[in-house]
């Protein structure tokens, strides 16, 4: 009767809103939205006036479910997934050391750091697959870390658990990235890993939107700037940058042309020729798709080909 009469005395009366946001959470606890897992957010959704568009596993579904509770906007939902800045495997990374204990990445750092010669790489060991909580993550013969987009919610596990920093959240429409985190000068760096950065910076140079720069001699890209143009993609040497846009449109040069040589002008990979005042020719093959000579061109006589969903709007 005692413990009667003090339940009911002492009982904590949550408000309805917050058992309703938490049946309308996945439940998956990642922490992703920053609170201590779904629970976490839901009180701090009602109490504090968190936004609705906080789960990333959950997506804009969940924040428009969120948003009916509260009687709130959904605000922007930013979809985003982990991107893994290395692709040094077996056949392409040398290797220093043999690695026998704890099957842990965190474990091997402190034993003795990378198993590899470049000591800023992926160490292979599978932590990230081992905290995602959406079988995002595997690694595969090489030794790579590969993340299944249509899987990865992120969430920032892998993020957080990676002991190299190798890992980071980018918006799902970001398809060019630098698969590398070496800080080594070129010539040492590629001396250890066939697709290092190598600090060149053509694709510094190369690139329209100035949204790749170098720090401490490894190119990294502004995602706020970056348009996926692919064109640092197409000029690195070693292929430490990444297109994930397999099949990218053709440029191809109409009847309207008067020969002003603007596309050429442009054309990163020249792949633009012709004479002054005749209709020019582009070469296919070595065409990737930018399309900075559909911009340039003044007589609106550049149209792009193919690879439907990747073509730019124009005028």
């Amino acid at each position: 009767a005692i413990l009667a009469v003090a339940s009911k005395v002492f009982a904590v009366h949550r408000d309805p809103r917050v058992e309703a946001i938490i049946q309308a959470l996945p439940g998956a606890n990642c922490g992703a939205c920053g609170f201590p897992g779904c629970s976490g957010y839901a009180e701090a959704a009602v109490k504090a006036g968190v936004a609705p568009a906080v789960c990333p596993p959950g997506g804009s579904d969940v924040a428009e479910k969120v948003a009916d509770i509260l009687g709130s906007e959904v605000g922007e939902v930013t979809p985003k997934v982990a991107v893994v800045h290395c692709a040094g495997g077996k056949s392409n990374a040398i290797r220093r050391l043999e690695y026998e204990g704890i099957h842990d990445c965190r474990a091997a750092v402190l034993v003795g750091g990378s198993t590899k010669a470049c000591v800023f790489g992926c160490l292979s060991l599978g932590t990230c697959k081992a905290v995602c909580p959406f079988d995002a993550v595997e690694l595969d013969e090489e030794g790579i870390v590969r993340i299944d987009v249509k899987k990865c919610t992120g969430c920032g596990n892998c993020v957080d658990a990676c002991p190299v920093n190798i890992i980071e959240l980018a918006s799902v429409d970001m398809k060019v990235h630098v698969r590398c985190s070496s800080h080594d000068k070129g010539k040492k760096a590629k001396s250890v890993c066939a697709v290092a950065c190598i600090s060149c910076q053509l694709c510094v140079k190369k690139c329209p939107s100035d949204a790749i720069h170098m720090e401490d001699d490894l190119a990294v890209i502004d995602y706020s700037k970056c348009t996926n143009c692919g064109i640092c993609a197409a000029v690195c040497p070693t292929g430490a940058i990444i297109d994930d846009i397999k099949a990218r449109p053709k440029a191809v040069i109409g009847s309207k042309c008067e020969g002003l040589g603007k596309c050429v002008e442009v054309c990163p990979v020249k792949a633009i020729t012709g004479e002054q005042g005749e209709r020019h020719e582009i070469d296919r093959a070595k065409c990737i798709g930018c399309g900075l000579c559909l911009e340039a061109c003044p007589t609106k006589s550049i149209g792009m080909v193919g690879a439907l969903g990747h073509q730019r709007d124009r005028d």
